[in-house]
């Protein structure tokens, strides 16, 4: 499980529900065609109201205009990220948008099955609620072989839930690929 995950976050609050991270009138393009799934990339968090992204006004988007990515690979929530539909394309959407990480105090639990074993994206658990100790636009860095998030911004350093093998899972691609690669299944 050795590595880093290294780059901008965007913060958010508590309780942000799969409909605000991929809104349902954006759930008509196919996973499956390259040039549709690039979407759910443009819409991920297009949902979020603007005054949950901890910024002023809710100046900044998730994705910026005219682009298919967005800048931050790290989000930040507080309490119960992921809640709501049990829809499959929220992590999905968060991946497709370059999101490697989000850390928040506590997840949906279907979300949190969703993003593991679909191999979207790691969803780290934190006892502290870095949603009120980092800022968006801050740089972080993930350990994962220490489970410790260091801000680059700042020079904080925090501790994280440890994973087990939610990381290498992830990796794999998702359970069933892992489980394939690992002789538990062919």
């Amino acid at each position: 499980m050795s590595g880093m995950i290294k780059g901008k976050v965007f913060v958010l609050g508590e309780n942000i529900d799969t409909d605000q991270m991929i809104p349902a009138e954006h759930l008509v393009y196919s996973l499956e065609d390259p040039e549709e799934k690039k979407f759910y990339g443009k819409f991920a968090l297009s949902g979020v109201p603007a005054t949950e992204s901890g910024l002023p006004q809710g100046q900044i988007p998730f994705t910026a205009e005219g682009k298919f990515e967005s800048d931050y690979k790290i989000i930040v929530a507080s309490n119960n990220f992921g809640c709501g539909s049990s829809r499959e394309h929220a992590p999905a959407a968060l991946q497709i948008a370059g999101v490697q990480a989000v850390i928040a105090t506590s997840y949906a639990r279907i979300f949190y099955r969703n993003s593991v074993d679909g191999g979207f994206l790691i969803p780290y658990e934190s006892k502290v609620d870095l949603s009120k100790e980092v800022s968006t636009n801050d740089k972080l860095e993930i350990n994962e072989e220490t489970s410790e998030v260091k801000n680059l911004t700042t020079g904080k350093t925090y501790q994280l839930n440890p994973l087990g093998s939610v990381s290498e899972i992830v990796k794999a691609g998702g359970i069933f690929k892992y489980a394939r690669e690992n002789g538990m299944m062919q």
